[in-house]
């Protein structure tokens, strides 16, 4: 059975979070952490971003999400975790559910910094 869903937003809500979709370059391991992996991730900007995950353990080997597209949130406030400092969130599908995570992609390569909605 599907979880209640939440209370409503405003478009105006939803129109503050900016997804944009990006391409994962590389995953490490934060060893001091337990669910925390460091992601870089071109989002088509000059820069790779570092975004922390907490992916650890969702997956038997989680460099396999290496060179594949996925959605990100973009402009949340940078978080210090574990002495890094990421700057967007993963969106991905399942966590709360408490079912084994996957990402959210594009059915078909698009360019990276691509925004959803």
């Amino acid at each position: 059975m599907a979880a209640p869903v939440k209370p409503n937003v405003t478009m105006k809500e939803i129109e503050k979070l900016d997804i944009r979709c990006g391409t994962i370059l590389k995953v490490e391991d934060i060893p001091k952490s337990k669910s925390l992996m460091k992601l870089t991730v071109d989002l088509g900007e000059e820069e790779a971003r570092t975004i922390l995950a907490g992916i650890k353990g969702e997956r038997e080997d989680p460099t396999e999400i290496e060179g594949k597209q996925a959605l990100f949130i973009v402009n949340l406030e940078p978080r210090e975790m574990m002495g890094y400092t990421s700057h967007g969130m993963l969106f991905d599908i399942g966590f709360e559910d408490g079912i084994t995570p996957v990402l959210a992609m594009p059915e078909k390569e698009v360019k990276n910094g691509v925004r959803a909605g």
